[in-house]
């Protein structure tokens, strides 16, 4: 099924996905500190009911492995009628796909989709247009022109984010994703039936930490709020320009293991 497409359906961002009343206060204590300065945020838009998108599944698990790109998997839902429900889909991740096509004014919704930047989209498998996509969107202003850092301090993480070092960037929405660095899933129908597949960097929960405007600031997070669901063991935050229904570039962003 390759390059699925899907050109009218209307979902949501559920405001309890979302919520997260996160104060700012300084920074008491750093301890193992995120990797600093990547060049990418790199979203993969998946499903395990297709079968074009294990090749995809795949080229971000090597992106992971790159301390320069923050690679994330955003399984969504809206092939699920196919014969295989995905176990890792949320409808919040299909409008957020369909609101990066809404700002850049195209139908481009599919899977296996990467979006690059928050601003170039790319077939998944496609690993040179990845990379091609990653140095064109560099260029664009203000893209990761913002330096984030995370830490782990007693049972918060820390996050910082400074002013950018582009002077017409002033501000941008922050927000921390908790994730599993890899999730293997055995299918047993659909497209994909009797295959294992694993899945890399997968995001189970997203809160707002607050909004960035343009000089440094900090906030801190409970681990609490990210490690609900079973089998997280890291984080990424991120600064975006726009909202979450009007998604633009990415600012800056940051990651740190949380085991």
């Amino acid at each position: 099924m390759t390059g699925m497409m899907v050109s009218n359906f209307v979902s949501r961002w559920s405001g309890a996905f979302w919520s997260g009343a996160l104060g700012i206060c300084a920074i008491v204590a750093v301890i193992r500190p995120a990797q600093a300065d990547p060049r990418a945020v790199v979203e993969l838009f998946t499903s395990q009911g297709c079968s074009s998108c294990p090749p995809a599944d795949k080229v971000i698990g090597d992106l992971a492995k790159d301390p320069s790109i923050i690679a994330l998997s955003m399984p969504i839902d809206y092939w699920d009628y196919l014969g295989w429900k995905d176990t890792l889909a949320d409808s919040r991740f299909s409008a957020r796909q369909r609101a990066y096509s809404r700002m850049r004014g195209d139908r481009e919704v599919y899977t296996p989709q990467v979006v690059v930047n928050g601003a170039a989209h790319v077939i998944g498998s496609d690993r040179a247009g990845i990379e091609s996509a990653i140095g064109k969107t560099d260029a664009g202003t203000g893209v990761m022109s913002v330096p984030v850092t995370m830490s782990l301090a007693g049972k918060q993480i820390n996050v910082s984010v400074a002013a950018s070092n582009e002077p017409t960037v002033s501000h941008g929405e922050v927000w921390i994703c908790s994730i599993v660095k890899s999730v293997p899933i055995e299918i047993s129908r659909g497209e994909n039936r009797g295959q294992q597949i694993t899945y890399h960097n997968v995001v189970r929960n997203v809160l707002k930490v607050g909004d960035w405007h343009g000089h440094p600031e900090s906030w801190t997070v409970p681990i609490e709020n990210l490690t609900s669901r079973d089998g997280v063991d890291g984080a990424v935050v991120y600064v975006q320009d726009g909202s979450r229904e009007r998604p633009g570039p990415m600012l800056g962003a940051a990651y740190t293991s949380l085991h």
